[in-house]
């Protein structure tokens, strides 16, 4: 594995780690991202990441945009730099990743429109915290987010509690194997495998990076517990269709073309629809879709971002 660079200013790619203090519903939390581009321009852009990964994973597809945009690729609760503070057993939506996002912007765009977008999980927690806080949204762009189908949201909603029984995605979580000897032993068995095999090594060991943390046995371990990925999966009784016919900000969708986590596959799906919504279908692409389009991607963050008013938001 390569070693860890906590900044790095090549005079072509700018960024750096960082952690900051927010108010969620627990308390004070930390929370953790890369900061992509010069800290002294006003915020663009905040990345979620998909479930079980964590900001770094994207850290070279956002990269190239450094010198154009000011990027935050946030480390979701559970993941990456993150700490989980809530328990996973019982968990019924991803209200508490919306409002440590929603604290988040408080803190690091205050008064300000950005453009909000996320992968898969990412993309979820995205339009329900525009939805929460639509002063912070100047525009969402989302890569293949979750978004199932609205009989089964409504049906989930109405049980008031997680899916059941627990799909294929969420029990392939808990049986997850978590631990290896070291980071390169994980790299080496991932690559090229199952969900990893279109992924750039680039790509594949910064998700190794701050995916695995040394454990007690002198090995490492999966940072985003099984137990905590698969309540993720199952935690789905979020008003998705919902937020996104209230939210007035546009909205670009990207989905993959191969096994779609996003049921939404037209305009004409939301026809109370307000606001600007796009859905395109990307020919031959998975679910992983940032990670092998990674072009695409940088282009459709750069055109939105253009686009972001200059004005603050009012409060």
């Amino acid at each position: 594995m390569e070693p860890e660079h906590q900044h790095r200013n090549d005079g072509r790619h700018a960024w750096r780690k960082r952690v900051v203090q927010i108010v969620a519903t627990t308390g004070v939390a930390d929370i953790s991202m890369y900061e992509i581009g010069d800290p002294g321009r006003p915020v663009d852009v905040v990345f979620m990441h998909a479930n079980g990964f964590n900001a770094r994973t994207y850290l070279s597809i956002f990269s190239p945009l450094s010198a154009q945009s000011r990027i935050l690729l946030i480390d979701l609760q559970g993941h990456g730099g993150s700490p989980q503070r809530v328990v996973a057993d019982g968990r019924i939506n991803s209200l508490d990743l919306v409002l440590d996002l929603v604290g988040l912007l408080r803190v690091m765009a205050p008064g300000r429109r950005v453009v909000l977008s996320g992968h898969s999980l990412g993309g979820c927690v995205a339009i329900l915290a525009a939805d929460q806080a639509p002063e912070f949204a100047a525009g969402l762009v989302l890569f293949d987010p979750v978004i199932i189908s609205r009989s089964a949201a409504e049906e989930t909603l109405a049980s008031g509690g997680p899916i059941s029984p627990e799909p294929a995605i969420a029990l392939n979580a808990r049986s997850r194997r978590s631990s290896f000897a070291s980071k390169q032993q994980a790299f080496d068995r991932y690559r090229g495998r199952g969900a990893f095999a279109n992924w750039p090594d680039e790509v594949l060991r910064d998700y190794v990076h701050d995916g695995f943390e040394a454990d007690t046995q002198g090995g490492v371990k999966l940072v985003c517990a099984p137990e905590w990925e698969a309540s993720n999966f199952v935690a789905q009784a979020n008003d998705t269709w919902g937020a996104l016919e209230r939210i007035q900000a546009p909205v670009s969708i990207y989905r993959a073309e191969l096994g779609s986590t996003c049921q939404l596959v037209s305009p004409c799906d939301l026809p109370l629809r307000r606001g600007r919504l796009s859905v395109e279908t990307v020919p031959g692409s998975t679910h992983f879709l940032p990670m092998e389009r990674p072009d695409l991607v940088r282009s459709k963050i750069l055109a939105e971002s253009c686009q972001t008013p200059p004005t603050t938001a009012s409060f």
